[in-house]
């Protein structure tokens, strides 16, 4: 499991992306590359990373599920995902 400030790290990150997606887009567009600049870092997309959503973990990501492969082998082995059982691996 990950560390409770890199996953808080993360959604700081996803918050500082919605709020200056508009603005980055409006300077793009302008070519003002030196007011781009000046923007938080972590406003950019690029720096986001995918994270398993109940247990931060960052390797092994599916995006279908929005979790990593540990956690979803443990839950369908479980029966917590519909469709999946442990007899269709």
């Amino acid at each position: 499991m990950a560390k409770e400030s890199m996953k808080a790290r993360e959604r700081k990150r996803e918050r500082l992306v919605a709020q200056y997606a508009d603005k980055r887009a409006e300077l793009k567009a302008a070519g003002d590359w030196d007011a781009l600049q000046k923007l938080p870092r972590d406003s950019s997309k690029v720096r986001l990373h995918n994270r398993c959503k109940l247990t931060g973990r960052p390797r092994g990501y599916m995006r279908q599920f929005g979790i990593s492969r540990v956690t979803f082998r443990e839950m369908a082995s479980a029966g917590l995902i519909p469709g999946i059982t442990k007899a269709s691996w």
